[in-house]
């Protein structure tokens, strides 16, 4: 099979499976997925979570696209960002409180503050400074500036398992030994477990 007939039959399932799941949509849901990127397992071991990537969906002109920290930030068409996972895999939280909170109004402010990073490099390091950011820190952010909503509380990276091999050999590639474990760090799962949210979908 072909690179492209491959990736044509991928999106195809990846909207067949948003199709079939009856997931609707909506401003400021938080959609999680394995990325597949390198480091996607070391991040994945760390933090005892089936999800590696987690971005923010939003309704443009009646199609929905994710927000997400990549290189840079920016906003990626759904069906793309589900179909990096082979078997379009994903899964959506909503806020508990969507209805009230994510109002005109309050989609609006949360795309503001969103828009507010876009353009910005992806953080290999995952400082808590906000010139460059990752994905996880990106939907976290978001939150707290446009709706003053904290999803989950920061851990210092000490505080995650690092002891696997394939998670130390990534802190190694990008700290050497100098490993910041008393950086304030906020994962995919601090999020997908946060009490503030609820699960709309998942296959």
């Amino acid at each position: 099979m072909s690179t492209r007939l491959r990736l044509l039959v991928t999106v195809l399932a990846a909207l067949l499976n948003l199709a079939a799941g009856g997931y609707e949509p909506r401003d400021g849901d938080i959609v999680f997925q394995d990325s597949g990127a390198p480091e996607s397992l070391a991040i994945q071991l760390a933090t005892d979570s089936p999800y590696s990537h987690v971005g923010i969906v939003f309704m443009v002109d009646g199609e929905p696209v994710v927000w997400e920290a990549v290189n840079p930030v920016r906003a990626t068409p759904f069906d793309a960002w589900v179909a990096r996972d082979p078997d379009g895999h994903f899964v959506v939280k909503r806020l508990e409180n969507a209805d009230e909170t994510l109002d005109e109004e309050g989609a609006a402010a949360l795309r503001r503050a969103v828009k507010a990073f876009a353009g910005r490099p992806y953080d290999f390091r995952f400082s808590w400074s906000s010139d460059a950011l990752y994905c996880s820190e990106l939907v976290w952010k978001a939150y707290d500036k446009g709706l003053g909503i904290r999803l989950s509380d920061p851990r210092p990276m000490g505080d995650y398992d690092l002891g696997h091999p394939e998670v130390r050999a990534q802190l190694r590639e990008r700290f050497g030994v100098d490993v910041p474990l008393e950086e304030q760090v906020v994962s995919p799962a601090a999020l997908f477990h946060s009490p503030q949210l609820r699960k709309v979908h998942a296959p």
